[in-house]
């Protein structure tokens, strides 16, 4: 659409997601904040906003949806909706917002153009869209190819038909221009020469550089400021200009302490609503780094930095609540779910701070005496000789299973209902017993009766009781034992990690031991064949470790160890 649009030149050389400009969203291929341009068709001014699809970051899909008249459904035509798609389409139908359907990939061989379509329509009347919405608007296309056309096997040289569909579908913005200034902030950006950056959509009236206007909370609290300069969004540029007037979306500068869910207006204008998210279901603990290598690696480790930082996070992660832990050196991070918190982890990790976190809890509810926990969507896509672990695994979890459907082509899908506990970990276990063929998609349900007691690891850890450089000779009889995590001459301390036990519970290993330099002949180390150890990433050590463990975070290294305030069994 961006090239289309005559945004870059013709020979210009770009990047593939080019609307994915953070270094995270770039290497896992996923959309993690919401970003804005804007393109001209025809002489009409088309705002897009690219929102996050996964559920995890619903926090910066509630935030932008009230920029909009419209949203585009993109789905692929192999596929159809999954299960991220229903939130965000959920959010949008409430809003009463005009959805244009987008197949793409419909040059696929495998492409099942009608039955996604039926699919959407289905989807369309369990999220309870009213009949104006059903009638949706359907545009196919090969993104790769620049194609799009009202009919599978007919389209067009270029993506003119899903302009066309976006200017006839998609209403004009309902707005007042006549009325007192209101523009509701739903981003922050900053630059180091503007300072903070306030992003939103002027619902009312006309604002203008200089104008002195006043920034108010729906509790009837005001404060005045200026607006220093002022920009809005023209082929993918920030353009500065004079004033902006109702239904545009623009940025300004100049008010230092504006957060989002603000109003700014002028002296007769009212707060608008400000915005509402969900309540998040996992939670997680970020304690100050007390390992024998702490302060090694890392540029902030105090608990004054982790608070400082945690604290800017909620800022602009509307979605995420932070409050003091049992000790003063301890926060309870709490968010969407594991992937919220770790993409926050992972950022940290890169900008130098060094801490520690705990395992992944659900937030229990209660409602008239009863205790209440949150439930998950889980659709697993798996070949049809693999779906017999599959079911067992989620069984042991107790999942509820609500469908099953077998495709032509081999694949099985499986949708179950599972307690966000019974998540935890699983991933990985079912990426092994499917020798990494299984594709699981999740999303928040509801709240539900509390399912029982389920054990989610059955393995232990191999620990280290020892301090100091692995040896070839150490590992090649601490490998009997299990799988390991790291090769020799790696630095380890007393109580880490090094390995996952073949059986239940944990066992202390010495891996640093040198082998005896005595005068009798024997066989060299070089003889000593060890097995390629498991590379565990962030998300991994965070999906693995149980209560009475910890994962360590610097900038170079990820650990994991046994908690030091924890007994052998897991009591303080």
């Amino acid at each position: 659409m961006l090239r289309q649009a005559k945004v870059f030149r013709d020979n210009q050389q770009m990047q593939e997601r080019i609307m994915d400009s953070n270094d995270l969203e770039r290497e896992r291929g996923i959309t993690i904040l919401s970003k804005n341009t804007a393109i001209r068709f025809r002489g009409t001014k088309i705002n897009i906003i690219d929102t996050p699809g996964h559920s995890d970051f619903g926090g910066e899909v509630e935030r932008v949806l009230n920029m909009v008249d419209g949203v585009l459904l993109l789905v692929d035509s192999v596929e159809g909706p999954m299960p991220q798609t229903r939130f965000v389409l959920k959010k949008a139908l409430e809003l009463g917002h005009r959805v244009v359907v987008v197949v793409n990939k419909v040059d696929r061989p495998a492409a099942r153009v009608q039955h996604v379509i039926n699919s959407t329509f289905e989807l369309f009347c369990e999220l309870e869209a009213t009949d104006d919405q059903c009638d949706f608007t359907t545009v196919y296309a090969s993104g790769i190819q620049g194609k799009a056309g009202m009919e599978p096997d007919n389209l067009a040289d270029d993506l003119e038909p899903l302009f066309e569909s976006i200017i006839k579908c998609v209403p004009g913005p309902r707005v007042q221009p006549s009325a007192a200034l209101q523009m509701l902030v739903t981003n922050l950006d900053y630059d180091e020469h503007k300072g903070r950056i306030a992003i939103g959509r002027v619902h009312a009236g006309k604002i203008a550089r200089g104008q002195v206007a006043k920034i108010c909370t729906p509790d009837g609290n005001c404060r005045v400021a200026k607006v220093v300069e002022l920009f809005v969004y023209d082929n993918f540029a920030r353009v500065p200009v004079d004033d902006v007037e109702a239904g545009d979306i623009c940025a300004l500068s100049g008010l230092p302490d504006v957060q989002i869910g603000e109003t700014i207006a002028d002296r007769d204008g009212d707060a608008l609503p400000t915005i509402s998210v969900e309540e998040p279901t996992v939670k997680m603990s970020f304690s100050v780094n007390v390992s024998p290598f702490a302060g090694r690696e890392g540029k902030f480790v105090t608990s004054r930095n982790l608070r400082d930082r945690l604290m800017r996070e909620l800022e602009r992660n509307l979605a995420m609540k932070v409050e003091d832990g049992e000790s003063a050196d301890t926060f309870l991070v709490s968010g969407r779910g594991t992937l919220h918190i770790t993409i926050l982890i992972e950022n940290m990790r890169r900008e130098g701070y060094e801490f520690m976190v705990g395992p992944p809890r659900v937030i229990n509810k209660e409602e008239n005496g009863k205790t209440l926990e949150p439930y998950e969507e889980a659709v697993v896509e798996v070949p049809e000789e693999y779906v017999g672990a599959v079911v067992d695994m989620l069984g042991t979890r107790k999942g509820q299973m609500l469908d099953l459907q077998a495709s032509s082509s081999g694949t099985t899908v499986v949708k179950y209902r599972v307690p966000t506990r019974g998540l935890l970990g699983l991933r990985n276990a079912m990426l092994t017993a499917t020798r990494g063929t299984a594709v699981i998609n999740t999303i928040f349900d509801s709240y539900g009766q509390w399912a029982g007691d389920m054990s989610t690891r059955e393995q232990g850890s191999l620990v280290s009781f020892d301090m100091g450089p692995t040896t070839s000779y150490a590992l090649f009889s601490c490998q009997e034992r299990g799988q390991l995590l790291l090769g020799p001459g790696v630095e380890v301390y007393k109580g880490q990690i090094i390995g996952l036990h073949q059986r239940p519970g944990d066992l202390d290993l010495n891996a640093c031991k040198r082998k005896a330099a005595t005068n009798v002949r024997s066989n060299k180390d070089a003889t000593v064949v060890l097995a390629a150890p498991l590379e565990f990433s962030l998300d991994d050590c965070v999906e693995y470790i149980q209560e009475d463990e910890l994962v360590e975070v610097t900038p170079l290294s990820v650990r994991m160890l046994k908690n030091p305030r924890m007994g052998k069994k897991g009591k303080k």
